[in-house]
């Protein structure tokens, strides 16, 4: 009886360290998939300053990013923080180490003050969600109806 519990207690303690070694390979193959996943690296890091511009004017700035992962980058979707901001992005999957960029354009119309957006990007990468932000001083126009 002796030798039968000793038998089973080194069977379980077997299995339970089996258990947190497959545990530990998995996480380890979890962490190489990761690494391999696709990379939204941008040129530029930061906010994005279109500067001072007039109430009605329309801006536009071009985000360069290279894929630096390992697999093909496919962009699903990118929105923006209000209608006055549009994005425009490749629908096509960028390779490994390939460059592209996204256009961004904001309409200044019936904006005034500092006007602090963010748009938006959801991919195949890790994290699935990447913002690009930007900052524009907006001056309302004059009154036409009033003169010097």
């Amino acid at each position: 009886m002796k030798q039968f519990f000793v038998v089973a207690l080194a069977a379980g303690l077997f299995v339970g360290l089996a258990g947190c070694d497959n545990r530990r390979q998995a996480e380890t193959s979890q962490a190489v998939a990761s690494e391999k996943m696709p990379k939204i690296e941008f040129a530029e890091a930061g906010v994005h300053d279109f500067g001072t511009i007039m109430e009605g004017d329309t801006v536009e700035h071009v985000f360069k990013f290279t894929n630096t992962g390992q697999y093909p980058l496919i962009i699903n979707n990118i929105t923006a923080s209000c209608g006055c901001t549009t994005p425009e992005w490749p629908r096509e999957p960028i390779a490994p180490g390939s460059a592209s960029s996204i256009k961004v354009r904001f309409n200044s119309r019936g904006k005034s003050g500092e006007q602090n957006k963010t748009v938006t990007i959801f991919a195949n990468t890790e994290p699935a969600m990447t913002d690009l932000q930007f900052k524009v001083l907006v001056q309302p126009k004059g009154d036409p109806t009033k003169t010097s």
